[in-house]
């Protein structure tokens, strides 16, 4: 058997799959569209203007944000984003720190790191040392966390007893 991927690219496909399931789920009794999106190699503010929903995020201009999976929530009137931003390696502090400034920059509605490789070096910092702090990010009294967690390949979904922080 297989340890895992050999190439990244492997992911998308089914982490598609999940974040549309999930984005369907939650907004099942609202009015709105769902789409979700492997763009790993196109700019973040072309997927989001291709989708007409680039006025709710004008801060992604010009940025050069390539963000695995897009998830996108559409309203008549305003839109919410998603981030999956997937490894085949064991996460690193480096893994984070990509994902923490994109949602800085964006402040998408929730944000995953997902590595079908396991949390590496992140279980320690985040669980071990009690780091829950470098999850945070988001504006105002509105504080959100981004979700790290090891990406379950065989099942296509996430491992639930992986995720941090622990809910």
């Amino acid at each position: 058997m297989v340890n895992n991927v050999s190439k990244e690219v492997e992911l998308y496909a089914e982490m598609c799959v999940w974040l549309r399931t999930y984005l369907q789920d939650k907004y099942k009794t609202k009015k709105c569209e769902i789409i979700v999106v492997d763009c790993h190699s196109v700019n973040l503010d072309s997927v989001l203007e291709q989708y007409g929903v680039i006025q709710y995020y004008p801060q992604a201009v010009g940025l050069r944000i390539e963000i695995d999976v897009l998830g996108i929530v559409k309203w008549s009137n305003k839109a919410e984003i998603y981030f999956i931003e997937a490894k085949k390696t064991q996460l690193t502090l480096q893994n984070l720190g990509q994902l923490l400034v994109y949602c800085k920059l964006c402040n998408p509605e929730e944000a995953y790191l997902l590595s079908s490789a396991g949390l590496g070096s992140l279980d320690k910092v985040i669980g071990s040392l009690s780091r829950e702090d470098l999850l945070d990010f988001g504006s105002g009294k509105t504080i959100k966390k981004m979700r790290v967690a090891k990406w379950d390949y065989i099942r296509h979904t996430i491992d639930q007893h992986s995720i941090l922080p622990k809910i």
